[in-house]
């Protein structure tokens, strides 16, 4: 997965007021937890572009001025209600050999054979939770959904895989192309193309 790298410099006072004037002056407070201890730090507020405003996941290399350096994920964020500037942000330290949980997003691949046959693709998710260590953590997962049929679902199994582990159900379904009343027979040999056919035909007898 790739990094971003954040630059800051630690902050020991972490009351209202000191925290107010790190925003007036364009700082953002921060805390990095899952370490032996917390870590209170501030850095730019322009620093958190690449990592906030962005639909890709990233893991995140803390830079401090004192010269400590920590690997990390973005565990929290909280955002202004009026102006969405970012007024606080939570890392978690991430170790080598310790698994963590993140969300990834999912890459979806083709054109499905129902939705060519006239159905409606759902995206019933657009990212997906995993737990694995950092190193095994993926950019992005591909999401395979050329063969699917009118009426088919794909199911979170299918994406299974040694690197990662799902942090959800195993009847998740991901997607799921649904018939419409615009679907079409594109191929009689195809039992997806007979069932749209008789359809049609129930409903031209009503």
């Amino acid at each position: 997965m790739k990094s971003i790298t954040i630059n800051g410099s630690k902050r020991e006072s972490v009351g209202k007021k000191v925290t107010q004037a790190l925003r007036n002056a364009g700082q953002v407070p921060c805390v990095l937890y899952g370490g032996d201890n917390q870590v209170h730090f501030s850095a730019a507020e322009l620093a958190f572009s690449k990592l906030v405003y962005t639909p890709n996941a990233h893991t995140v290399v803390i830079e401090l001025e004192s010269g400590e350096k920590f690997d990390a994920i973005l565990q929290d964020i909280q955002f202004h209600p009026v102006t969405d500037r970012i007024l606080h942000v939570d890392f978690y330290q991430t170790f080598a050999d310790k698994e963590v949980t993140m969300d990834i997003p999912l890459n979806f691949i083709g054109n499905p054979r129902g939705v060519r046959n006239g159905g409606v693709l759902r995206k019933n998710t657009r990212s997906l939770r995993v737990k694995a260590v950092p190193g095994n953590l993926p950019d992005f997962i591909d999401v395979n959904i050329e063969d699917l049929k009118i009426g088919n679902k794909l199911y979170i199994t299918a994406l299974a895989t040694d690197d990662f582990t799902f942090m959800h159900p195993d009847n998740t379904v991901v997607c799921l192309v649904r018939r419409s009343r615009a679907a079409i027979t594109v191929d009689e040999d195809d039992e997806e193309g007979e069932a749209e056919g008789a359809d049609a035909a129930e409903a031209t007898q009503e």
